[in-house]
């Protein structure tokens, strides 16, 4: 860090030469906060688990005659706009306290809700329901049961159109969260940022004068003289450097004794 006129400048050389100086610790901390990360996302974050189904959003058309007519590009249209208002019925109070009653689950309809998560497929006109639980069996029955329960509920709500299960909901197989590895790398790329803070900070702050050069480059001013360095061996700027004038003084005093 330079200091000339009132501005501060930056050296990012210098500071890039503290971080690999420094770079055991970097090193030490990303293994201790990722090792961290991984011990406590296996000790205290519950596993989840996510069972889906797959549901077809279907627009009746009829002719005048009774007959079903095929569908078109527009009926399709009204069938993806349909979407949003499938979601909408299959989050309401009405449809997810039958749900609760129909499995059993001992939730309440607000616990409910935050475990159903619903999206439309790719802008189709099919829509997929997620139901998140720390007990695998359990979000598999959930989301079954939503599967019985939301087509009669869709048909009864709104006229000419209905829902048609695509895909069941089946065991899962693995928990969906949480990622060990991400948590793990986000615990040492965690370590990594505040070492280095703290490696800059430190470098930042450290206005210890080590040689003339940088006294010089410091104020601007040219050295006029120097002390030298009168005992063999001595790291130069001993004198004047971290340990102050303490050192010349403990010096003289050995020096006397051995004389002495």
């Amino acid at each position: 860090m330079k200091k000339q006129q009132d501005v501060i400048e930056i050296d990012l050389g210098k500071l890039l030469l503290a971080l690999w100086h420094r770079l055991w610790i970097i090193v030490l901390a990303i293994l201790v906060c990722g090792g961290a990360a991984l011990v406590g996302t296996i000790q205290f974050i519950a596993p989840t688990y996510e069972a889906n189904i797959l549901v077809y959003v279907n627009n009746s058309v009829t002719s005048t005659s009774g007959i079903r007519s095929a569908l078109s590009s527009a009926d399709l249209s009204a069938s993806q706009g349909l979407v949003d208002t499938y979601i909408v019925i299959l989050k309401s109070r009405t449809n997810l306290e039958a749900v609760i009653e129909a499995s059993g689950v001992d939730y309440t309809y607000s616990e409910l809700y935050d475990m159903i998560e619903a999206d439309a497929v790719n802008s189709t006109e099919g829509f997929q329901i997620v139901v998140t639980s720390t007990v695998p069996e359990e979000a598999e029955l959930i989301a079954n049961t939503i599967a019985q329960i939301l087509p009669d509920n869709i048909g009864s709500i709104i006229e000419g159109s209905s829902a048609r299960i695509v895909d069941y909901a089946v065991l899962p197989s693995s928990k969906a969260s949480p990622s060990l590895s991400r948590n793990t790398m986000i615990g040492g790329l965690l370590g990594a940022f505040i070492s280095c803070a703290i490696i800059v900070l430190i470098e930042l702050l450290d206005d210890v004068v080590r040689d003339e050069d940088e006294l010089t480059d410091m104020y601007g001013y040219p050295l006029l003289a120097a002390i030298p360095d009168l005992v063999p061996g001595r790291r130069r700027g001993g004198y004047y450097g971290r340990y102050g004038y303490g050192n010349y003084g403990k010096t003289q005093e050995g020096d006397q004794k051995n004389a002495g």
